[in-house]
């Protein structure tokens, strides 16, 4: 019995370790393209969805319209998605600088308010590009041109583009933005094999006739989460080989860690409901297979307790765990220019282990709470 458990344990790991070199390797073969000025040829309409973001909106909308990209070019749409506070006051205080303001008046519930937000904003659209972000983001102001740029200079009919954490406050955020820099890494890498599947909603463009071409938000609507990875999966089966990842300092998007760890448990339990939904099934059981893996280091961890045996294959998974996720973690952060934060991964691993195996028992079983709503 230990030698079969001793072999799934193994086996899981080997699977982990390929993973992460196939990952390695993804990073890699991403080219940074070199910043620039694009043509000025193409419109631009930018997407955000808005609720209950007085705090930070101005902050996105001033990084915004100070953008270097020629303002004739660029549109911004902003809906208000049911704000109780001052959202839409802010939004519409910039009128006379061009940001438009639409606000959703739903009169029956719906479960997926962003996606009926971001669709109906493209529908009132008068850009060909459509570059989607938060209201509670910043951003340098090349990040507008440079993604310009790559679309004009490229045959991207969708371009998945860096966002990281920053601004930290406590070891929980420091540590919340390694595991978000692992996690845009491996969307990125997996962009660069070829086989776009994960990105992040905060920093994503596309042309507009091509979500209409794949049908829009239809058939994935009934999910709360999902405007982007489940879109992209969408456009990545349709036109393989033309979704890019920026790879590109100039374009990342800045935002903030959970402050609190329910915040933080109900993010992570809505971006794992989306798995549900992926049509690559190779994903999802290589994201099985992960959990699996995670799950072993856990029962190894237990098993130690009683027998010696099972905390040396416990040390065993978590050395080479830790070698490869350093060998992942260092190339991302250097991009980042946040190498220092790979210096917490011995102490993210023992926790990552146990939320990993928790959401995924939990994220596609039980509704959660997302901008005051309870969703699923």
């Amino acid at each position: 019995m230990i030698a079969l458990h001793s072999c799934i344990s193994l086996l899981l790991t080997g699977l982990y370790l390929l993973v992460l070199v196939y990952l390695i390797k993804g990073w890699a073969n991403l080219k940074r393209p070199k910043a620039g000025g694009s043509s000025a040829a193409t419109k631009v309409t930018i997407l955000i969805a808005a609720r209950n973001e007085e705090a930070r909106i101005s902050y996105t909308i001033d990084d915004i319209l100070a953008q270097d990209y020629c303002k004739h070019l660029t549109e911004i749409i902003i809906v208000d998605d049911h704000s109780t506070d001052r959202t839409a006051d802010i939004i519409r205080s910039y009128a006379d600088r061009g940001v438009k303001l639409l606000q959703l008046n739903e009169d029956k519930p719906l479960n997926s308010y962003k996606k009926k937000a971001i669709a109906r904003a493209i529908g009132i659209s008068n850009g060909d590009l459509m570059v989607a972000t938060d209201a509670d983001c910043r951003m340098g102001h090349k990040w507008l041109s440079s993604i310009v740029h790559y679309f004009e200079t490229s045959d991207w009919v969708m371009i998945s583009s860096p966002v990281a954490y920053f601004e930290e406050r406590s070891l929980f955020e420091y540590m919340q933005t390694l595991e978000f820099a692992y996690l845009i890494g491996i969307g990125a890498a997996f962009i660069g094999n070829g086989r776009a599947s994960t990105c992040n909603g905060a920093n994503l463009a596309y042309r507009k006739d091509i979500f209409y071409e794949v049908g829009g938000f239809n058939g994935i609507d009934d999910l709360a989460s999902g405007d982007d990875e489940l879109l992209l999966q969408k456009v990545a089966e349709r036109y393989r080989g033309r979704v890019g990842f920026l790879k590109l300092r100039e374009a990342i998007v800045y935002t903030h860690a959970k402050h609190t760890l329910n915040e933080f448990l109900q993010q992570r339990r809505r971006w794992a409901s989306k798995s549900t939904k992926y049509k690559d099934k190779k994903i999802v059981a290589l994201a099985v297979g992960i959990w699996l893996f995670n799950l072993s280091l856990l029962v190894n961890a237990g098993l130690s307790f009683y027998n010696s045996y099972f905390l040396k294959l416990f040390a065993l998974q978590f050395l080479l765990k830790y070698l490869f996720e350093v060998a992942f973690l260092l190339p991302v952060t250097t991009f980042l220019k946040r190498t220092g934060l790979v210096g917490l991964l011995v102490l993210l691993i023992p926790v990552h282990i146990i939320y990993f195996v928790y959401i995924g028992l939990i994220g596609n079983t039980r509704k959660y709470v997302w901008k005051g709503r309870l969703v699923r």
